[in-house]
């Protein structure tokens, strides 16, 4: 068996569904999430020690021993489940109430950043070098322009290796890299919709959508898309793991310093055109919904220093 994990299978659940609805939304990422609630290191542990042999052969028992299986299952399921809810509220609350929820978003990054400022154990020339350099890296990925779509099976296998980079480094957001690579909307719009729809029919006991050539090719591609984005799990988990063994201070540096980069994603006086997903920022005008925004934005730092709080005085 593998390892127990030491929070509740419940609290577990609620972390993934977190994680999950994060992970949709171009410029969170699961990784911060992940380090905001205090379990990215296990995380990382419990992937990274997954047997890929045990795996291929369907020896899950074997595959599992030696990784965290409560946390990695119920984190998953959790996942799961923020796709079939919670990602549509978020769809339903980002259409009506926009600025007030890029406001927390953007809120619950700056206390992210607070809380992994204290992880870093020394600030010498070293680690503010490694700080300057994820600053930097961070400020170019947000401001790159878009590809165009590219539905080559290759290239979707590609995405997926990358999405996951949002859930394995804190900071990098999986869905923004998909505006980058200009597959956002092929991948987690109109495939998981076709996804969604092909369920629907499964339970109806309709299989006429397998005659659909449409249908069929978004199947292909969401299949091609999950196996890049496991492939990329497994890769990005195991580095990063021997990263933060290795090099742990200036890795902690170089994330913090993306995160502080990155933040330019979450500015919540924006607007996104939805067929191109180019970003217009703006500055905010004064007014009653300003204020109403920050005190948002207040709020999500009080949420993640309280987590953070919280979990410390467990530990």
């Amino acid at each position: 068996m593998g390892k127990i994990f030491k929070k509740n299978r419940l609290v577990i659940i609620l972390n993934g569904i977190i994680m999950g609805t994060a992970n949709k939304i171009p410029g969170i990422s699961g990784g911060v999430i992940a380090l905001a609630l205090n379990f990215y290191d296990e995380l990382i542990d419990s992937i990274k020690n997954i047997n890929l042999n045990s795996l291929i052969k369907l020896k899950f028992k074997d595959a599992f021993k030696e990784s965290n299986i409560t946390l990695l299952t119920y984190l998953s399921l959790g996942i799961v489940i923020s796709y079939f809810s919670t990602s549509k509220l978020l769809d339903f609350l980002l259409e009506k109430y926009e600025l007030l929820v890029w406001s927390m978003f953007f809120g619950l990054v700056i206390g992210t950043i607070i809380h992994l400022k204290q992880k870093i154990s020394e600030w010498n020339i070293n680690s503010i070098s490694m700080v300057i350099l994820g600053v930097v890296t961070g400020l170019i990925i947000s401001y790159a322009n878009p590809m165009s779509e590219n539905d080559d099976l290759l290239f979707v296998f590609v995405c997926g290796i990358l999405s996951v980079c949002g859930m394995i480094i804190p900071g990098l957001s999986g869905s923004f890299l998909l505006i980058i690579l200009g597959n956002y909307v092929l991948l987690l719009v109109d495939s998981v919709n076709v996804l969604y729809d092909c369920i629907f029919f499964i339970i109806a006991g309709d299989f006429e959508f397998l005659k659909d050539v449409y249908i069929i090719s978004r199947l292909k591609i969401i299949t091609v898309f999950t196996l890049g984005s496991i492939t990329g799990l497994l890769i990005f988990s195991k580095l990063m793991s021997l990263l933060l063994k290795k090099f742990n201070t200036s890795i902690q540096s170089l994330i913090f310093g993306f995160i502080v980069g990155s933040l330019g994603v979450l500015w919540p006086w924006k607007n996104t055109d939805p067929n191109s997903m180019d970003i217009n920022r703006y500055l905010p005008e004064i007014n009653t919904s300003l204020f109403i925004a920050i005190l948002y934005i207040f709020i999500g730092i009080f949420i993640v220093l309280v987590l953070s709080k919280y979990e410390r005085s467990k530990e």
